[in-house]
């Protein structure tokens, strides 16, 4: 399935599921919000555990997590990106980071702690930058878009009075 497909599938799906307009909107929001974060195999389970303790949706919040996933192709892009943010955030005066080189170091040194805390605090700082305003745009569009897909339910008709 090309991709534009499988996003017009999962726009389906979310348009289908029998809940209120909120709860698939907030659902679908808190996904693209775990969605952007570096927490690869846990941002579905953690979407669909906010998700319900706070009233969303769960089945929109796990395929909002899988709509980032369609950014995948610009990933490298997108986590430079966050972690520019996060480093200029971080560094006391603001500055951009030095360029990266993965290449000098073995995929072992990786996965090292110091490793994880020298890029991954900027880098999780820089995506709850950019995850925020695009969940809060989510929540607001799939509101719209949701009431708009759904039928309108006519008033009841007042009562007639006397015979």
């Amino acid at each position: 399935m090309d991709p534009l497909g499988w996003l017009r599938d999962k726009v389906r799906q979310l348009l289908r599921l029998q809940d209120s307009n909120h709860a698939i909107a907030l659902g679908t929001s808190v996904g693209m919000f775990f969605g952007f974060l570096p927490l690869w195999g846990f941002k579905t389970l953690i979407a669909i555990g906010l998700s319900r303790l706070i009233g969303g949706n769960l089945l929109a919040a796990a395929i909002g997590a899988s709509l980032h996933d369609f950014a995948l192709p610009l990933m490298p892009l997108l986590l430079r990106w966050e972690y520019d943010i996060g480093y200029w955030l971080l560094s006391q005066p603001h500055e951009l980071p030095p360029s990266l080189h993965l290449s000098h170091n073995s995929p072992s040194v990786w996965f090292h702690w110091s490793t994880f805390l020298t890029l991954g605090r900027p880098l999780l700082l820089g995506s709850l930058i950019i995850a925020a305003p695009v969940a809060a745009a989510t929540y607001y569009v799939m509101l719209v878009v949701v009431a708009r897909s759904r039928p309108k339910v006519a008033p009841p008709a007042p009562p007639k009075d006397g015979p």
